[in-house]
């Protein structure tokens, strides 16, 4: 079992969960210290110590599940060229740990003035 933690795209009832979907072990939802910026279709996540809070959910996946969202998110491995990076980080009460996707470069994007990839995006389309 992998955990992850997923804020946008592949969300339950969001666009891109048909990815991660039929490689679900279990769903719990999930807090972690971090920034949303509006990439457009979807969201980029900058880690930040202990301030803001992005609201999203721990995916436990199979092997075959990290590996299709890692070509969902562009992660070609370590050292390689990303356009998002894969990285270890725990819950904001230190219950849980596993992988996220962050956006390293968060320069020109426009920050989200909310913790939910949810919430933003439904009041971005009205």
């Amino acid at each position: 079992m992998i955990s992850v933690f997923v804020y946008g795209t592949l969300l339950a009832g969001e666009s891109n969960h048909h990815v991660a979907a039929p490689f679900l072990l279990s769903v719990q939802p999930g807090t972690i210290f971090g920034r949303l910026y509006d990439v457009g279709l979807y969201p980029a996540l900058a880690l930040t110590e202990g301030t803001h809070k992005v609201i999203g959910e721990w995916f436990e996946v199979t092997e075959e599940g990290l590996q299709a969202m890692d070509i969902l998110e562009g992660y070609n491995g370590p050292g390689a060229s990303n356009e998002y990076e894969r990285v270890w980080v725990s819950d904001v009460n230190g219950l849980r740990e596993g992988w996220v996707y962050i956006w390293e470069t968060i320069s020109g994007l426009k920050e989200i003035n909310s913790s939910s990839w949810i919430a933003y995006s439904a009041q971005k389309n009205k």
